[in-house]
């Protein structure tokens, strides 16, 4: 391969060293004989086995959802001087950090208390004595973000009662603010974790009686598309509002190679989300990685709250028609203008989208706002498989489809798997498959062509950059989803007349 000099990781495998250690491998493991398993994987190809894969129970293979507290990292980390801390096992938290600095490219600081065999049986409290002491001694965080592993909640851990006494036996000051929220990997998923992590940030910190004012609170959800963040501020300076973005950690993972790493940067200030309590109204951008942060700012803060997913045309619509009710502002020219330019756009691609099937994959949010904006180009979005959905997902789904007279040819798998994804697109073919890294081992076994969007994304730069709502987001999702087509008709036509300059 050209650039590579010596053994290079792209070709290595294909050494012949290597050929050798797998097939010696294999009969080690005493495998079956290829013949066999080529027979066996071409039955996993059909109707018969894909009934009998829906039907499974006992086993989960491949879920497309990660576990609460990485969610639980994820919020923490937007909130100003803030250090997630995880009260479990090293190799947990580390698994974490990887995943999101594999997404982001960046460095994720965060700790954890270390727990091994011995805590397990005689609790955690020393560990965490001893985690949160090194913590502040190395890191000098102002807030730790604590939340817990599968092991701390099987035991019964009282986090917040080791805190206490962490503080009164002089482990960190008085002063330090530890938010404690428990995120039980056995349950839900790191959307789960997110929303738990959040709704204890607003209850230490944000219950308090505040002033009012006119600003307005924007909860993103667990947004990974940081160009998100920067969009949301762009938007509220066009309509002259100021904002409060609750948990906003587009700072610290877009961070400058300047020389000068900091530990915390960026954030949530505290002192704005004491007074949010007392803002105009509260707009949160997702339903599913907040539904508990939602019902608590609606009942205890007494505001106007929307819940809007702005993702694809009407859904941004919608977010600047709630702008303009909350503040009694008029929807900038500005704005107008790149609605106009985001029509234009799709005019121009439609008819390489019109009638194309998709299967779309990612967490509810994300999920129900593409297929909303695939309808909108006419698209088909065939197969709808979401591992963390629950009902209320499934049964606005169903609502959106039938808007759109797709109920008959689109269908929605809740809490179903990649490897239920596999059975559907060899028994029912898509065109495109949306989704995030994992998905690319479904692509290549059923030969679909995977376009990437969602979380995580590692094996792709710098997508996370770009925003994917508001009109801007509407031409990149766009952006992707139409060159991901003329890409795979280029491949397809490459040896045929019809491999053409203009498409």
């Amino acid at each position: 391969m050209k650039g590579c000099e010596g053994i290079c990781n792209i070709t290595m495998f294909n050494e012949e060293s290597y050929k050798i250690l797998f097939n010696n491998k294999k009969n080690y493991e005493d495998g079956h004989d290829d013949e066999k398993v080529k027979s066996v994987l071409e039955y996993t190809k059909t109707k018969e086995y894909m009934e009998k894969n829906f039907n499974r129970e006992a086993v989960v293979i491949n879920p497309l959802k990660a576990c609460q507290p990485l969610g639980a990292f994820y919020a923490a980390i937007g909130f100003e001087n803030t250090l997630p801390y995880l009260h479990g096992s090293q190799g947990c938290a580390a698994y974490f950090r990887s995943h999101f600095s594999r997404h982001f490219k960046e460095p994720f600081p965060a700790v954890s208390d270390s727990m091994t065999e011995d805590a397990a049986v005689f609790g955690g409290h020393n560990n965490i004595y001893e985690g949160l002491k090194n913590s502040y001694t190395l890191y000098k965080p102002e807030i730790i973000g604590m939340c817990t592993s599968c092991m701390a909640e099987v035991i019964g851990d009282d986090i917040s009662s080791f805190v206490n006494n962490a503080k009164k036996q002089g482990d960190i000051p008085e002063d330090v603010d530890v938010v404690t929220a428990h995120t039980p990997s056995f349950v839900g998923s790191h959307i789960t974790g997110y929303d738990n992590m959040l709704y204890e940030f607003i209850r230490y910190f944000g219950d308090e009686l505040s002033p009012k004012h006119e600003k307005i609170n924007v909860f993103l959800g667990f947004d990974t598309y940081l160009g998100n963040f920067t969009e949301i501020k762009r938007i509220f300076s066009l309509f002259g509002v100021e904002c409060t973005i609750i948990s906003d950690p587009s700072e610290m993972l877009n961070s400058p190679a300047d020389g000068n790493y900091k530990m915390f940067r960026g954030g949530t200030k505290i002192e704005d989300l004491k007074k949010a309590p007392g803002a105009k109204g509260s707009i949160f951008l997702q339903t599913y990685s907040m539904s508990k942060t939602i019902q608590h700012v609606k009942n205890q803060w007494g505001q106007v709250t929307r819940v809007i997913n702005p993702i694809g045309l009407k859904g941004f619509d919608d977010l600047l028609v709630a702008i303009s009710e909350l503040t009694g502002k008029e929807i900038p020219e500005e704005l107008k203008a790149e609605r106009g330019k985001l029509v234009d756009a799709i005019t121009d691609s439609y008819y390489h989208v019109y009638g194309k099937r998709f299967a779309v994959t990612g967490d509810p949010d994300i999920a129900y706002g593409l297929t909303r904006f695939i309808l909108e180009l006419g698209g088909e979005p065939v197969h709808i498989l979401v591992t963390n959905a629950n009902k209320k997902f499934t049964k606005e789904i169903n609502k959106l489809l039938e808007e759109f007279s797709k109920e008959d040819s689109c269908k929605v798998y809740p809490e179903k798997d990649m490897w239920h994804l596999r059975s559907l697109m060899f028994v029912e073919p898509v065109d495109y498959l949306i989704g995030n890294t994992f998905t690319k081992l479904v692509a290549r076994d059923t030969d679909t062509p995977l376009i990437r969007i969602g979380f995580p994304i590692f094996d792709r730069h710098h997508l996370h950059r770009y925003p994917v709502i508001g009109y801007q987001g509407g031409i990149n999702l766009l952006n992707w989803i139409v060159n991901g087509i003329l890409e795979d008709i280029d491949n397809k036509t490459k040896d045929s007349p019809n491999f053409d300059i203009v498409r």
